[in-house]
C-alpha cells in the first residue's frame, strides 16, 4: 500500500481551563490517537459530542480552535510532518492542501458578498487557478453538485439560497482549490432528510469524481456508513475502535459501538384514543405579523390524553409557527384552539393562569432556555411557586422528586447549568415543564441537538414519565426515526398544510402521496450501499419522467 496522504501519530490535544474561583489548569482533550488516510479514501469519525472529532479534524490542518493546543503527536501531510512546518507553509496548506466544510455554512459565509467571490478566494489566494479559472470551476462544481442554475448560482448573496445548497456551495468552496484532502464536520446534521440526501449524494459523487481524501465527522452511524471506507469511533479523546465500515456496522467488537450501532431500538406501540381530545386545532390559517402570505393553511389535529402527537415535515413546513399558534404567541387569521374542553384565546395575553400551567413547552436547545445564573433547584422551582405558592421544605421535597423522576437525584439541585452536561440539561427542562402539572407538552426539537445515545435516553425518560404522568406530547421534529420511536399519531406537514395525517402504522404503512415517500425514503439506513440505490433509484425515476 502507497504511503497515506494523512498520517497521524500519537496525536495529543489539551487546552487550559480557567474555573471560577479555582486555578487555571490544563486538561487532555485527545490522549494520543492513530490513524491513516489513503487518497481517495474517507474515514469517517463517529462518537458523541465531547469526544474530540473536530479537534482531530482541524488537527489535520495544524489547527487548534478556542484555545486548544496540540501538545503531542505528529500529522504528517502528504510525506511531512506539518506540526514542524513554518508559519507560512501552515497557510499554504490551509485552503490549498486540506480544506474544511463546517456544520453551518450561514453562519460561515459572509452575509455582504456574493457566494462566487467567496468559492473561488481560496483557490485565487492560493495561487492555484486565476480569477476566470477559478469561476469556471466553481460553475462546474455547481453542476456536479446538483445546484440550479449553476451558470448564475454564483451570483446570488448567501441569504438568497436554501440551506441545502448553501451548504453544497460549502463543499464547492473546499474542492474548488483541487484539495488533497478534505475535513467535512457534520456537514449535514443541521439538514432536513430531504435536504441532507441530496447533500450527502452530491458529498459522494464529488469525492469520487476529484479522488480526494477526506475526513468525515458526523455523531449519525446511519450517515457515515454511507460516504466513509474506514469508521474511527472516538469517546473522550481515546479511539474506541477503528476498522472497515463493514466490520463497525455489522460486527462491532466493542461494548459502546454495539451501543451506538443499535441505538433508536425503541419499540412503542401505538395507543387508541381514549376519550376526548385534550387538544384540538379547528381550520388554523395563520400568516406572521407585516407579511402578505399564509404560512399556515387550514391546520386539523388532535391530541389525545397521554398521547404523542408527531408534527414531522422539512424547514419551513410550518411544525414551530403551529406550536406558537396553540401557545398564542402568533394569534391565528382564520380558527380556533380548544384545549381541555374550553377554546383558547388567540392571544397568549388573554389566557388565564390555568391555561397556561396546563400547557408547558421544552425547547430545542436547552442552553438558552436556562438561567445560567440560577441553580438547578431554583429552576425547576420557579413553577412551582408561581402555580402552587409552594415554599421551604414542602418545594425542596417536590424538587427532589422531579429530580428523581428524571434520573438525576437530589446531588444536582444547587448544581448550575453550566455544570450539566447536553442530555442532563435537557432532562432539567423536562422537569421544569412536569412542575406545572401539564395536561399537555409541546416538545420542539428537543432531540435533534443532542448525540444518539443521548437522545435514546431522553425518549425513554419522556415516555416513562408520559405512563406516570399520563401527559400529552405534542412532538415536533424532522427525524423520522423519532417519529417512529415514541408517536401514536402523525401529522406529515408540507408549506404549511397538514399533508398525512392519522395514527402512526396508518401513516407510516402505503399507499404513500409523493411528499411522505420523499421524506420516508431520505432517511439513511444503517447498511452498506443504501446511498447507491437510492441514487440509482432516484435517477431511473428522473429517467421515465
Amino acid at each position: 500500500m502507497s504511503e497515506p496522504l494523512l498520517k497521524v501519530r500519537g496525536l495529543k490535544i489539551g487546552a487550559t481551563v480557567y474555573p471560577p474561583g479555582e486555578k487555571p489548569h490544563d486538561i487532555d482533550i485527545v490522549h494520543g490517537v492513530d490513524f491513516d488516510v489513503q487518497k481517495g479514501k474517507v474515514l469517517g469519525l463517529i462518537g458523541e459530542s465531547g469526544a474530540g472529532k473536530s479537534t482531530i479534524g482541524l488537527a489535520s490542518m495544524a489547527y487548534g480552535r478556542g484555545g486548544v493546543k496540540i501538545t503531542g503527536g505528529e500529522v504528517w501531510v502528504n510525506g511531512r510532518d506539518i506540526m514542524q512546518s513554518s508559519i507560512g507553509d501552515i497557510r499554504k496548506l490551509r485552503g490549498g492542501e486540506v480544506t474544511y466544510v463546517s456544520q453551518s455554512a450561514a453562519a460561515s459565509f459572509n452575509p455582504a458578498k456574493k457566494i462566487i467571490d467567496q468559492v473561488v478566494e481560496a483557490a485565487v489566494e492560493q495561487k492555484k487557478f486565476s480569477r476566470k479559472e477559478a469561476e469556471d470551476r466553481a460553475r462546474v462544481l455547481f453542476e456536479k453538485l446538483g445546484l440550479p442554475d449553476p451558470q448564475n448560482i454564483g451570483d446570488r448573496f448567501p441569504h438568497q439560497v436554501s440551506g441545502g445548497q448553501l451548504q453544497r456551495c460549502m463543499t464547492a468552496l473546499a474542492l474548488c482549490p483541487e484539495p488533497d484532502l478534505v475535513v467535512f464536520d457534520e456537514p449535514t446534521t443541521a439538514l432536513d432528510v430531504t435536504t441532507q440526501i441530496d447533500v450527502l449524494m452530491a458529498i459522494k459523487e464529488a469525492i469520487r469524481d476529484t479522488g480526494v481524501a477526506a475526513l468525515y465527522i458526523t455523531h449519525d452511524l446511519a450517515v457515515v456508513a454511507q460516504v466513509s471506507d474506514d469508521i474511527m469511533v472516538l469517546r473522550h479523546g481515546n479511539m474506541v475502535e477503528y476498522g472497515p465500515v463493514d466490520q463497525i456496522i455489522n460486527h462491532p467488537q466493542e461494548e459502546y459501538t454495539q451501543a451506538l450501532v443499535s441505538v433508536r431500538s425503541i419499540d412503542h406501540e401505538e395507543k387508541a384514543p381514549n376519550g376526548d381530545p385534550v387538544l384540538s386545532v379547528r381550520n388554523i390559517t395563520a400568516r406572521y405579523k407585516g407579511t402578505q402570505f399564509d404560512v399556515l393553511h387550514n391546520v386539523n389535529v388532535d391530541l389525545y390524553p397521554g398521547q404523542t402527537l408527531a408534527v414531522v415535515g422539512e424547514s419551513g413546513s410550518g411544525k414551530s409557527t403551529l406550536a406558537r399558534v396553540i401557545t398564542g404567541l402568533l394569534p391565528p387569521r382564520e380558527g380556533e384552539i380548544e384545549f381541555a374542553g374550553r377554546t383558547l384565546t388567540p392571544d397568549l395575553a388573554g389566557r388565564s393562569p390555568e391555561d397556561l400551567r396546563e400547557l408547558q413547552m421544552i425547547y430545542q436547545m436547552a442552553d438558552v432556555a436556562m438561567n445560567p445564573r440560577q441553580t438547578v433547584g431554583t429552576i425547576i422551582g420557579r413553577p412551582l411557586e408561581f402555580y402552587f405558592g409552594m415554599k421551604g421544605e414542602e418545594k425542596r421535597k417536590r424538587i427532589i422528586e422531579l429530580l428523581d423522576e428524571i434520573e438525576l437525584g437530589e446531588d444536582f439541585i444547587d448544581r448550575y447549568p453550566a455544570e450539566l452536561s447536553g442530555g442532563q440539561k435537557q432532562r432539567v427542562c423536562i422537569a421544569r415543564a412536569l412542575a406545572a402539572k401539564p395536561k399537555m407538552i409541546i416538545c420542539d426539537e428537543v432531540t435533534s441537538a443532542l448525540d444518539p445515545l443521548v437522545a435514546d435516553g431522553i425518549l425513554k425518560l419522556l415516555l416513562q414519565l408520559q405512563k406516570i404522568e399520563d401527559v400529552a406530547f405534542l412532538f415536533i421534529t424532522h427525524d423520522l426515526a423519532t417519529v417512529r420511536a415514541i408517536s401514536d399519531s402523525i401529522a406529515v406537514m408540507y408549506q404549511g398544510k397538514v399533508q398525512r395525517y392519522g395514527g402512526k402504522n396508518q401513516v407510516l404503512s402505503p399507499p404513500f402521496d409523493d411528499y411522505t415517500d420523499l421524506l420516508l425514503s431520505s432517511v439513511p439506513e444503517m447498511r452498506l450501499g443504501w446511498l447507491e440505490e437510492v441514487i440509482a433509484n432516484r435517477k431511473m425515476e428522473s429517467a421515465g419522467n
